[in-house]
């Protein structure tokens, strides 16, 4: 890659090897992407455990190469689009892929009704997967699809567990975008509602982007306990009904237990990143 050759040229006219910079540079990453706030420099560094000018001459560096952004006004990082559009992706294209639709197709299996994995990217709610019902009458969508998240039972749960500061970055200050006569527009209204899905760990949608729809969603989490993705069951009125939804909700809490662990990493993690003895004289005397 021309960015790669790149970034080890540059790095290494400062005098760091460059494979210890390359997993400085994904440590960072790491962590600008798992945080609950866009992290400042100043959070970065105490979280990485190197000086402060190695962690900003590996971000301006990131930045230039598109993987992360700078909050201007906010002085804060972001990732960037093109790490965006690769952990997209990746999961789209995941090894463990055939294991989650493995998962997917048992539920369908097990409750007669097309079940859905899906993920937040950006503003939209994604779906990563689906396993369509043997039943004559379904709601057709594709793979990949991007449905609204304000009015879709994995998009509101999905929304549910985000930071306040991001959620309303996110909504803005509405009304939202109306698709039936049950979609809630007023982002008030919307916040008291995720509260209650908050509450309950279920998010449900009954007719709010489709018509004569209905459906339920439980959260995946990842290894650490964070809401990473969601499974949702849907399916036509009036033979899906929300009480009938929620006789599904155990199997579904199983299904995404079992997801959990298709999320297991296998990698190193950053604090072991940071023990490696390798770090430059350079950044021992910073």
């Amino acid at each position: 890659m021309v960015f790669h050759s790149a970034k080890l040229t540059a790095l290494s006219r400062t005098g760091e090897n460059p494979e210890s910079a390359t997993l400085r540079a994904f440590a960072i990453l790491e962590h600008i992407a798992a945080a609950e706030e866009p992290p400042t420099l100043e959070a970065l560094t105490r979280a990485i455990g190197l000086p402060k000018p190695t962690v900003f001459r590996i971000l301006r560096l990131l930045v230039r190469g598109g993987l992360v952004q700078r909050e201007v006004h906010e002085k804060r990082y972001v990732v960037g689009e093109r790490v965006a559009a690769l952990a997209l992706d990746v999961h789209m294209q995941s090894p463990r892929r055939l294991e989650r639709r493995a998962i997917l197709a048992r539920l369908v299996e097990t409750i007669g009704e097309t079940c859905n994995f899906t993920m937040l990217d950006g503003r939209d709610v994604l779906y990563v997967d689906r396993v369509e019902t043997s039943a004559n009458v379904r709601l057709h969508m594709q793979t990949g699809s991007r449905v609204p998240p304000h009015c879709t039972a994995s998009g509101k749960l999905l929304l549910s567990e985000l930071p306040a500061a991001r959620l309303r970055r996110l909504l803005g200050t509405g009304p939202l975008p109306r698709y039936t006569p049950r979609t809630v527009v007023s982002v008030s209204a919307l916040e008291r509602e995720l509260a209650r899905i908050r509450a309950s760990g279920v998010g449900t949608d009954i007719g709010e982007y489709l018509a004569d729809s209905v459906c339920l969603a439980v959260p995946v989490r990842d290894a650490g306990g964070r809401m990473c993705a969601a499974i949702a069951v849907h399916g036509p009125a009036p033979r899906m009904s929300l009480k009938k939804g929620y006789g599904f909700v155990p199997a579904m809490r199983d299904a995404a237990a079992a997801m959990t662990a298709t999320f297991t990493p296998t990698r190193q993690t950053p604090t072991q990143i940071r023990r490696r003895p390798d770090v430059s004289r350079k950044d021992r005397a910073a």
